[in-house]
């Protein structure tokens, strides 16, 4: 698959995911396989604004070489002066959201609400080509409450590089099951490359997406609480216990965030590491959280305790 300058040899990607990737956990997805990870998604008028918040978010190590950042919002022109913000400009890709299904960003009429209006998608991206000679991606999924074919050739026709297509539609959000038939006839319909999303959290998953015909696939919730998928999918061999992916994780996370933000932050992290191993009062201690290297203490144990079982 190739992306501009960028080519990928195997096309698996870290998906970009709202208050979950941040830069240490994309970073130990990438050491793991991920041939490209993107940022949480950034909204291109708090970049213009300078929000702290937003600047933060798009910290970056030099271990996710080639990285692509996600910006949403609605009107054409804050798209082009983000994308034109000295803040991007260590971005080797741009990816707008089209997909994203939650009620706030929805209500609003950005993410997942602009599939009902091709016309502005196509201005948004045509303008984006404007702004920037990078490769332009775009996440999209099937349609608002039913399929719509039209959308992913109408952004193809604007100048698009790429698509990442959810095979679900807006109204489904994250319930029911991945649509593998929709996702190949979008292949079938353009000629820029498809990253697949959607649902893939084995091998088996994975095949299934393959076999619509994408050049790419994309993860997320299949790699939350565990970094090393990428390694497993690619069966390449990962030396690192999960534990000490914990301990990483936290690590770069205090380089610059503070603890009294991180007790809060890292609970769900440190809940999906923990997934499937039985450890009420661990978990209890997590969700009330206020001192981290206590929790690690704990969770070490339990670690130790899992692998002696």
């Amino acid at each position: 698959m190739k992306i501009g300058e960028f080519n990928f040899s195997n096309s698996i990607f870290l998906s970009p995911m709202a208050g979950v990737g941040d830069f240490a956990f994309r970073a130990l997805c990438r050491e793991c396989g991920a041939d490209l990870s993107y940022t949480e998604m950034i909204s291109a008028k708090g970049l213009l604004h300078g929000s702290e918040k937003t600047i933060k978010m798009l910290y970056t190590l030099n271990e996710e070489s080639p990285c692509a950042v996600q910006l949403f919002g609605k009107e054409p022109q804050v798209f082009y002066e983000a994308i034109r913000k000295h803040e991007l400009k260590k971005f080797n890709i741009i990816d707008l959201n089209f997909g994203c299904p939650a009620p706030k960003i929805v209500k609003n009429g950005e993410g997942s609400a602009l599939l009902g209006n091709i016309k502005l998608m196509q201005e948004i991206v045509q303008t984006c080509k404007k702004a920037t000679k990078k490769p332009i991606g775009v996440k999209i999924r099937l349609g608002e409450n039913n399929i719509n074919y039209d959308i992913a050739k109408a952004l193809e026709e604007a100048g698009a590089d790429y698509i990442t297509v959810h095979g679900r539609t807006r109204l489904q959000g994250y319930s029911g099951v991945v649509d593998y038939e929709a996702i190949s006839k979008i292949c079938s319909l353009v000629k820029i490359p498809v990253v697949g999303n959607g649902d893939i959290i084995s091998s088996q998953t994975l095949e299934k997406m393959w076999q619509t015909g994408v050049d790419g696939v994309s993860l997320a919730r299949g790699a939350l609480g565990k970094p090393w998928i990428f390694a497993e999918l690619k069966k390449i061999k990962c030396n690192i216990s999960p534990f000490d992916f914990v301990c990483r994780h936290v690590f770069m996370l205090r380089q610059i965030f503070k603890d009294d933000f991180l007790c809060k932050y890292l609970r769900k992290h440190f809940l999906w590491y923990l997934k499937g191993i039985y450890a009420p009062d661990l978990k209890l201690q997590i969700a009330n959280m206020e001192n981290i290297d206590d929790v690690l203490r704990n969770m070490k144990k339990v670690f130790e305790n899992k692998l002696n079982i």
